[in-house]
């Protein structure tokens, strides 16, 4: 495997390695451009990341709408994970390629999705849209409503988990 900060784009999604922080070194990669070297992390490779994952600007006000009118299980998991509380920044209802997805992690290039009666007849159309989603690189987690709102705690252990075993050390 080469060094980070030698990566390009390209390089960067087929090795699936897009949505983290990568320490870089002045001058030896397009990517270093704008990076902060007093701490050796590239923050211009956010930006790169979110104009690759480019979303339907139609799908804007829809996403509005949906943050504004969000389930109990949207709001109970939003109010444990909002403000960094597990260490990263997650959006509500953010529109990906021409989807909306309920929850997103750029950094970890993660999904949440909560799957409640609104999913019940819409099953292929979820496992076409997850299936392209991944294709750019994002994973899923899927929870379903009720257990949500009946096992929040486990819910909630089950992702910190997740986010153990899939962050980077460093």
């Amino acid at each position: 495997m080469k060094e980070l900060g030698k990566y390009t784009m390209k390089e960067l999604k087929n090795e699936r390695l897009i949505g983290f922080d990568f320490t870089v070194k002045r001058g030896e990669s397009p990517l270093s451009e704008g990076c902060d070297f007093s701490r050796g992390v590239c923050k211009s490779l956010t930006k790169q990341i979110m104009s690759y994952l480019k979303y339907n600007p139609k799908l804007k006000q829809r996403s509005k709408y949906l943050r504004n009118n969000s389930t109990l299980s949207e709001v109970l998991l939003w109010l444990q994970i909002k403000n960094k509380k597990l260490g990263f920044d997650f959006h509500r209802q953010k529109p990906i390629d021409n989807y909306i997805v309920d929850f997103f992690c750029l950094k970890l290039m993660l999904v949440i999705e909560i799957d409640g009666e609104s999913h019940n007849d819409k099953v292929e159309y979820d496992k076409i849209r997850q299936k392209k989603l991944e294709g750019l690189g994002v994973r899923f987690i899927r929870f379903r409503d009720e257990d949500v709102k009946n096992n929040l705690q486990g819910c909630l252990d089950f992702l910190k988990e997740w986010i153990d075993n899939n962050t980077p050390p460093g």
